[in-house]
């Protein structure tokens, strides 16, 4: 046996080492700081529920303090966002194409002696006794464009996960904020159910005294009776409303607890005028809405795969080098150490038409994603326009519903004196009762509604 020199083979065991700390520098270089951020925020939103839970006050909430926590916990948006990481890896996967790929090899071998590998290959060469490393490096030079394509591809659908994460973050915004809404516009109900019921049960007492001086009929206490029972009922269907929004809203915070906020009511007493021009809504919308945006990055991204597919019909130049040594080895190899270095050019002639497939695929599903974008283009119009006509309608049952809440109060003050004084019955002071109430109850409703109608338009507008 021959026994040379351990230089080369200590030079191989120093690259190979370097190569190695690299591989595994970059491995833990992959989580970027707004991911691990991302994750530290995540973890950490139980903690924050916890004490919440256990602190048992009702801390005062505004709807743009809740829109914030929702941002923070929620965890589409943490789904969001781990895609958008997860996507940009893809490019770098893509990228990898076009920089060296280096592979170190350590080969042992014990074999009998003249023997050959006679199974299994056309060829049947020799095998001898040998321990060697090596290390081979490959470098695309050109697969003319597709690698390229495929790059662009990979950047594309990453701005398209981008602006999906944004999209995500205005579908959670719009969310909270008729959560927010729908919450204040229980709680006001349930406000106006309690006063109803402490009137209706003054109202009530008064004619049960009546009745006991004789001067009103046991069927005036019994109607009075039944309206107190509606009302208290009325409670009851407020609380339960209550407690299902602030549900709703507990979840939108990314809460599992069962947080009870103390809204803040920031409606402003004169409402902004309804937005008027639908047509310039639109227009803002087709170049605001972040979801058609992706899905014009994702149609970009299918036309530059589609060009990729395309390409698989061209040549591929790469080069190759090796190099490597044998301290121990068999008599018959005479050097202690190899080296090689070429080129190679890959001519594809025929796969049974699997290319030109992979390519008419691509281009059909490139048109489609056009026909996607052109139709998500149509429902946004549609849907923007139906906002600006929903915000306008809510604008204008503002006043009528003032109107009407006014025109029942000095109903039921009527009713009342003339009920007092004898010249009108129980069923006419019940009535205007049960008519004040559903007015009042239509005013609250008419506010709050409107405030998420201008909140669906932001949306609808991608503001």
């Amino acid at each position: 046996m021959i026994i040379p020199r351990m230089t080369f083979l200590q030079l191989t065991a120093i690259l190979l080492a370097s190569f190695c700390a690299a591989q595994l520098s970059a491995q833990r270089a992959l989580p970027s700081a707004p991911a691990v951020q991302l994750l530290m925020q995540t973890a950490q939103s139980p903690v924050v529920e916890q004490s919440a839970s256990r602190s048992g006050s009702n801390p005062n909430l505004t709807i743009v303090e809740a829109e914030h926590i929702a941002l923070q916990h929620n965890p589409n948006i943490s789904v969001a966002h781990l895609l958008l990481l997860a996507q940009e890896q893809v490019t770098r996967e893509a990228r990898s194409s076009e920089l060296p790929f280096a592979v170190a090899d350590l080969t042992a071998v014990d074999a009998h002696d003249n023997s050959r590998l006679t199974a299994g290959a056309l060829n049947n060469p020799i095998v001898y006794n040998r321990a060697a490393g090596g290390l081979t490096v490959h470098q695309l030079v050109t697969d003319f464009g597709r690698t390229h394509n495929l790059i662009r591809n990979a950047q594309s659908n990453a701005r398209a996960q981008l602006e999906t994460e944004r999209a995500t973050v205005q579908d959670i915004t719009l969310a909270v904020d008729q959560a927010f809404y729908q919450t204040l516009t229980a709680q006001a109900v349930l406000k106006v159910a309690r006063q109803t019921v402490a009137t209706r049960q003054t109202t009530a007492e008064q004619i049960a005294a009546l009745t006991q001086s004789k001067l009103r009929s046991t069927l005036d206490l019994s109607l009075a009776q039944v309206q107190v029972s509606q009302a208290q009922l009325l409670v009851l269907d407020a609380q339960d409303a209550e407690q299902t929004a602030m549900a709703t809203l507990n979840a939108l915070l990314g809460s599992s607890a069962n947080q009870q906020y103390n809204l803040v009511d920031e409606t402003p007493a004169s409402p902004q005028l309804a937005p008027e021009s639908t047509e310039d809504m639109v227009q803002l919308a087709l170049h605001s809405r972040p979801d058609l945006a992706a899905l014009s990055e994702r149609e970009h991204a299918a036309r530059q795969f589609a060009s990729a597919e395309h390409d698989l019909m061209r040549p591929t130049v790469s080069a190759l080098a090796t190099a490597g040594g044998s301290p121990v080895r068999a008599d018959q190899i005479q050097s202690a150490w190899y080296g090689a270095a070429g080129a190679n050019i890959r001519i594809p002639v025929f796969n049974g038409f699997a290319f030109s497939a992979r390519a008419k695929e691509a281009d059909l599903r490139a048109q489609a994603a056009v026909e996607e974008v052109r139709n998500l283009q149509d429902t946004i119009a549609r849907d923007v326009r139906t906002a600006v006509l929903n915000a306008q309608r809510a604008f204008q049952r503002i006043s009528v519903s003032r109107q009407l809440f006014d025109q029942s109060n000095t109903a039921l003050e009527l009713a009342q004196a003339r009920y007092k004084v004898g010249l009108s019955g129980i069923v006419d002071l019940t009535q205007a009762q049960l008519a004040q109430t559903e007015a009042e109850i239509g005013y609250t409703n008419a506010r709050y509604a409107y405030q998420t109608a201008l909140a669906e338009v932001r949306f609808q507008t991608g503001q």
